[in-house]
This record gives structure tokens, sequence and C-alpha cells, in this order.
């Protein structure tokens, strides 16, 4: 399989053709973003740390049944994934308050949730990703009722498996976000999970694991995810 011209480029990956009409290739980057772009970075073989991640994770999710677009991972920085319809709405799942939750709500981070949230996002860099509910989704077009509502169990299941799967490495998993799209009809799993889209907590010092180090000016960043990375490949 040949890698073709560039069909487009993101703030943390850039999406290649290949002459299977098919399939792409997923190139991973060292940039990072936060503040809808307004802060801007490298993080060091981001990369290379968030492709071995989110392939790890999508074999794992695809092992439990979940059904996702990634089909192989050639190279270090390369992921062949199934074309995909992208659904224009991010889904974040809330298991610990955090970040722009705890803000909306007055709440301290860390606080408990007695119920898992889930959240939907209009994907529009130049909006913000404005949240969005099920009457903005229906109102203009953005997924038909029956997609949606894959997305949502989807996510759940996304959320009760890799709740698992962190857990048993010594890792909370406090929220993630999720993307989807549609390939031959069927509503699939897309982007990638990292620690640029999960917050990821040590399970005994609460030390975080994820891009908010970067956010934040934590430091230890690429440490940060070098671990992640280490405990996801036991």
């Amino acid at each position: 399989m040949k890698r073709l011209e560039k069909l487009y480029e993101g703030k943390a990956k850039v999406l290649y053709s290949t002459d299977n009409p098919d399939l792409l290739v997923q190139y991973f980057k060292d940039s990072a973003t936060a503040f809808d772009g307004r802060k801007k970075g490298i993080i060091r073989e981001k990369g290379i740390l968030n492709n071995k991640i989110s392939s790890r994770i999508f074999r794992y999710l695809e092992s439990k049944g979940i059904k996702t677009h990634f089909v192989d991972m050639p190279s270090d920085r390369e992921m062949v994934v199934k074309r995909l319809r992208i659904i224009p709405i991010e889904v974040v799942v809330r298991n610990i308050a955090a970040g722009s939750l705890s803000k909306r709500m007055g709440v301290d981070e860390g606080a408990p949730l007695k119920n898992t949230i889930i959240e939907f996002y209009y994907k529009s860099d130049p909006l913000g990703d404005p949240m969005i509910n099920e009457y903005h989704i229906k109102a203009f077009g953005l997924a038909e009722k029956a997609e949606l509502k894959q997305m949502e169990d989807s996510a759940l299941k996304v959320n009760k498996y890799l709740s698992e799967f962190f857990d048993e490495r010594g890792i909370i998993l406090v929220d993630f976000k999720l993307e989807f799209g549609v390939h031959r009809g069927e509503v699939l799993l897309g982007d990638e999970i990292t620690p640029d889209g999960c917050r990821l907590w040590d399970k005994e010092t609460k030390e975080k694991m994820d891009k908010d180090r970067f956010r934040r000016d934590l430091g230890k960043v690429e440490e940060a995810y070098r671990e992640v990375l280490k405990k996801v490949m036991e």
C-alpha cells in the first residue's frame, strides 16, 4: 500500500490518501496546542508515543467488540485507518470533575460524580467547539438519531472497558474525548485515544499524566506520556 497525497492537516495529525480508496494513513505529529490553539508548542516524540498508545488501545477495544477505524501500525508515526465520513460531534465522557466541568459547576477538581456524564461538542475550530445537546444535533442535522444512539452506547462501553484497563495499570481515567465516523454504513470509533484527549491521573499520587501538564506548564510532559505508554503496554 502506497501513501499518496495529503488530504488534511490538523493540530496533531496529518491524513494521507492511499492506493486503496477505503484506507488512509494517519500521521502523528509532535506539535501540541491548548486553549483553542492560543498556546502552541512541541512535545518531543509525542507523535511516536501517541501512535503507539492509540494503536494499543484500539487493539484492546477491538478485542472487546468495539468497532474502530484502526487497521494497522506500519511505522512509529503512521497508523493505517479506514476512511470515514466524520460525524462532526465530539463525545466527552466524564467520570470525575476536572477541567471545564469544574469551572462550569463550581466544584473542586477531583470531586467524584454520582454518575458518568456524557457531553456533546460541535467540531468546529473557528467556533471553539461549542457544547451542544441532542436538540442542536437534530436541528442542524449533525447526526441521525440512530447514529447518535450508537455513539452514546459505544462511548459508555468504551468508558467501562478503558476504566478497567487503566485501573489495572494504576491509572485513573478521569475523562476523555471520542470521535466517530461512518464507514460503509457503519458507525466506527475514529481519531485517537491518547493523553492528548484523555485526563489520566496516577492512582496513588493523583499526579497528572496527560496534556494538562502542557496546558498548565507543570513540566515533565514527555516523561508523563512515556510512562503512559509503558503502562498501557503491560
